[in-house]
């Protein structure tokens, strides 16, 4: 196998165990809380998993951010500049932590107001919602972390946090649930002591795999805050930051859209989003990649090596995406119905599966660009994109819902994919050319 290749499948492996470990967190309270004999604890897990899931996502760019920093200055062999970017972004995410906690009220009531639930629920989802909002500085600290292990092309430290933190959740909610009985009160408290183990843990890998290093390139105080550092930090994560809105907004507006045609198509979208979603958690392994060693080779100003690094991270991911479509075509129908045996939503996604074919081969280029794009922190175009991408998502949808329904919205998410990864091989094409003499 090409040296290239091993170097990809060496980060992108364990990546893609840790993204698969994601959604287990919120699946293990949701199975812990569907034991306790109530709907209404399913339905108050729901909400406040949910709300923290979407408030952790728009500062997705903590993890992004640190990982195109860091393995630019790596690439630059910058041991100061490595350095100072993690502990930048470590006081950065501790702070919006913070803010998290002191702003816990607005965000509450916020998050009440539009999902309305009934007051037995909402009762629940505040008591939820008291008690995981102090993990606030943990997640956030842990996204800078697994950012910076990224960039350091390390991603098996992120992998061993991730499986234990998922230990510590089913093992601790399962003892105060079932031991000590202490209800939705003990699904929150299983997942903030696993949030808190999890940054804890990353910190303690964090100085004995880079103590050295670290204190090698120890951080100058007149220079940690300097305004060129921090105008250049905040540049790139504002521009992540209104990409994941424009994110958030469509994948918020696709179940909207989705309920607003009954229950049994909603639970038809949702399921077969699922499939969607297990491409991402592979791809995204390559787009994490792809970040890594693009940034990496991008500051080291090596342009033959950052080509043909985004060149194999595509085929890698093209290969991922058309085993994945013909896999869904072969066994689609069977997924589903392992999913879930209501007839009318089989029924319904029956009728709808067929857009989820596609999806794995129009999406890549979204994915793979993301990575590429995140590790050279071109994070204006990133953001260009996504928001041209998004407006035409809506405008199509307006344009087609009336007469296509259902199959509409699928075409407009299609579409809004489609055009994410086109734009970008735009942009890259555009933005390689104007900086390759400065490359070589």
């Amino acid at each position: 196998m090409n040296p290239r290749d091993n170097q990809i499948l060496k980060i992108a492996i364990p990546s893609i165990v840790s993204n698969i470990t994601v959604p287990l967190l919120g699946l293990v309270d949701v199975a812990i809380t569907g034991h306790l004999g109530a709907a209404a604890y399913i339905a108050a897990i729901s909400i406040g998993s949910m709300v923290f899931n979407t408030t952790y996502w728009l500062f997705g760019f903590l993890r992004m951010g640190s990982s195109g920093l860091t393995s630019q200055a790596l690439g630059r062999r910058d041991l100061q500049e490595v350095t100072m970017w993690l502990v930048r972004g470590l006081v950065i995410a501790m702070g919006i932590g913070l803010l998290l906690i002191l702003a816990q009220w607005p965000i509450r009531e916020m998050a009440l107001w539009l999902m309305r639930p009934e007051e037995e629920v909402r009762q629940m989802v505040i008591t939820y919602f008291h008690i995981c909002i102090w993990g606030a500085p943990a997640m956030l600290g842990l996204y800078t972390l697994n950012g910076w292990f990224i960039g350091m092309q390390n991603s098996r430290i992120p992998m061993v946090v991730a499986i234990v933190q998922n230990i510590i959740n089913i093992l601790v909610s399962l003892f105060l649930v079932f031991g000590l009985h202490m209800k939705v009160e003990g699904v929150a408290s299983g997942t903030l002591i696993a949030q808190w183990v999890g940054f804890l843990l990353a910190l303690a890998l964090l100085f004995r795999f880079y103590g050295r290093h670290l204190k090698s390139g120890e951080c100058r105080v007149e220079k940690l805050f300097s305004k060129s550092a921090l105008r250049k930090f905040f540049i790139v994560n504002r521009d992540l930051f209104f990409r994941t809105v424009c994110l958030v907004s469509v994948m918020l507006f696709f179940t909207t859209a989705g309920s607003w045609q009954g229950e049994v198509t909603l639970a038809a979208n949702t399921l077969l989003m699922q499939f969607f979603l297990l491409v991402s958690y592979v791809v995204d392994g390559f787009a994490n990649a792809a970040e890594a060693m693009s940034g990496k080779y991008w500051g080291a100003r090596n342009l033959r090596a950052f080509a043909h690094t985004v060149k194999h991270c595509f085929m890698w991911g093209y290969a991922c995406a058309f085993l994945f479509s013909v896999i869904y075509i072969v066994g689609g129908d069977a997924f589903v119905a392992l999913l879930t045996d209501e007839p009318t939503v089989v029924d319904a996604a029956h009728e709808y599966i067929w857009w989820i074919y596609l999806i794995p081969v129009c999406s890549i280029g979204a994915f793979i660009w993301d990575g590429v794009f995140v590790g050279i922190t071109a994070s204006r175009e990133m953001l260009i994109t996504s928001l041209v991408a998004a407006v035409v998502f809506f405008l199509l949808f307006a344009w087609v819902y009336r007469s296509w329904g259902n199959h509409g919205l699928w075409l407009s998410f299609l579409v809004y994919l489609l055009i994410r990864g086109v734009l970008q091989t735009v942009f890259f094409h555009r933005s390689l050319m104007d900086k390759q003499d400065s490359l070589l």
